[in-house]
């Protein structure tokens, strides 16, 4: 309990820290999942640039991974009086009341890259989930055409609490329905989190030994599951297909067992936010949705992005 207690105050007196906002600049807060992953570190940098570059100030709220820890942020954020709300949410469904709470206090929120329901926020900022999900599963039976004599077994490795994860899964498993000699053989949860990630692709591998493929759904699935494939020893028998780069895949690409990775732009997406909004306090409407482009990195253009 002591120590239940010593952390609400830690993350209380976190956020009261930033109350002191500059009198005559805006404010605005971005809701987090983690500080962890290259992506929303990323992401983090773009929204931040793009609200120094308009002169507003930017908070950040890293919620690790915890639902509840972002709810109660939004909750506090509005009681200090922020001008705007930037929203990665953890649980969709779950952060609504807050989404809502906010907007009726005349908060204005974007969600970005995680798809909120129906609601009272302005914009959708990120990209689009089950499109990319059919590109890059026509990537993987265009490669099982060509490079695997026709057949597959291939392996999920998925983040069951992400909405958006799963509709990039649906996306591939939809289109895999065109091929009968492509076999899922199994779809293991790797939580959005690269070492519980990679523990599960290991069970998949072991539970799976004649499988010779592999779909991730984001950062933490895709480093989970090239760490499990180099500690078994796996390069020359698994092919790896995923989303979103790090220094793990682009090596995994140079070495030919990862073969395609989705990249989005974090980046981007966070500056796109931050505008949203910008147009929002200047009195101008906002798109609904703001569908931010992303690549398909093979070998052949993986350098422009060392």
């Amino acid at each position: 309990m002591k120590k239940l207690v010593f952390s609400v105050w830690i993350s209380i007196a976190f956020l009261l820290s930033t109350s002191a906002y500059s009198a005559g600049h805006k404010t605005i807060a971005l809701i987090q999942i983690n500080q962890q992953a290259q992506f929303f570190t990323d992401m983090n940098k773009g929204a931040e640039a793009q609200a120094n570059k308009n002169g507003y100030k930017m908070v950040i709220y890293n919620a690790n991974n915890d639902p509840t820890a972002q709810n109660n942020a939004i909750e506090t954020y509005i009681q200090q009086g922020v001008d705007g709300l930037i929203v990665v949410a953890i649980d969709t469904n779950g952060i609504m009341a807050a989404v809502i709470q906010a907007a009726n206090a005349g908060i204005p929120v974007v969600a970005i890259d995680a798809i909120l329901p129906d609601g009272p926020h302005i914009s959708q900022v990120g990209v689009n989930n089950y499109g990319a999900g059919v590109l890059i599963a026509n990537s993987f039976l265009d490669y099982v055409d060509n490079k695997m004599g026709g057949k597959a077994k291939i392996g999920i490795v998925g983040a069951l609490n992400s909405t958006i994860q799963n509709v990039r899964q649906k996306g591939f498993t939809d289109t895999l329905t065109k091929n009968s000699k492509v076999e899922v053989v199994g779809v293991v949860d790797g939580r959005n989190v690269s070492e519980k990630a990679m523990s599960a692709a290991e069970n998949l591998f072991t539970a799976n030994p004649s499988m010779n493929a592999v779909y991730t759904t984001g950062e933490p699935a895709l480093v989970g599951a090239i760490a499990a494939t180099e500690a078994q020893g796996l390069e020359n028998d698994i092919k790896i297909f995923g989303w979103d780069l790090t220094s793990h895949s682009i090596n995994g690409i140079e070495q030919g067992y990862v073969i395609s990775v989705v990249q989005q732009s974090p980046y981007n997406m966070g500056t796109y936010a931050v505008n949203v909004l910008k147009d929002s306090f200047n009195g101008k409407s906002v798109p609904r949705v703001i569908d931010v482009p992303i690549t398909l990195v093979t070998k052949s253009n993986v350098s422009k992005f060392k």
